[in-house]
């Protein structure tokens, strides 16, 4: 994956390991599209990838495991990002400007909040 607006490092979060960065400014609206392989919800691939739960995107009755940049970005009570589904893909798009070195954060999802939020602060504090 390429894209010259994005960068990662530590983040900002305490705890959560890598971020996602705007290497360069990013306007509101400007998108982030989630680069990953989509598979059925309560599919074998699903059931033989629960190691990526916490990381898999809903995309209607399908799962997005992101290979990508939008793996890497943070959940925030505060985010600058927003998830967006479009048909069969999802981006992160800019609630408002964001600065060029900035972290790139979305609000997950209650669901994913409540089942995978704290093995995400686990795992990171593994790394």
């Amino acid at each position: 994956e390429t894209d010259e607006r994005l960068y990662i490092a530590d983040s900002t979060i305490s705890g959560a390991g890598k971020g996602l960065f705007a290497k360069a400014p990013l306007s509101a609206g400007e998108t982030v599209e989630v680069i990953g392989v989509l598979i059925p919800a309560t599919s074998v691939s699903d059931e033989c990838t629960r190691y990526a739960d916490p990381y898999k995107f809903r995309v209607g009755d399908s799962l997005l495991i992101p290979v990508g940049y939008g793996a890497i970005a943070n959940h925030s009570s505060a985010p600058n990002m927003e998830k967006v589904v479009e048909g069969q893909r999802v981006y992160l798009r800019a609630l408002r400007p964001i600065r060029k070195g900035e972290e790139l954060v979305f609000m997950y999802s209650d669901y994913a909040q409540t089942k995978f939020l704290p093995f995400v602060k686990n795992q990171a504090l593994i790394d």
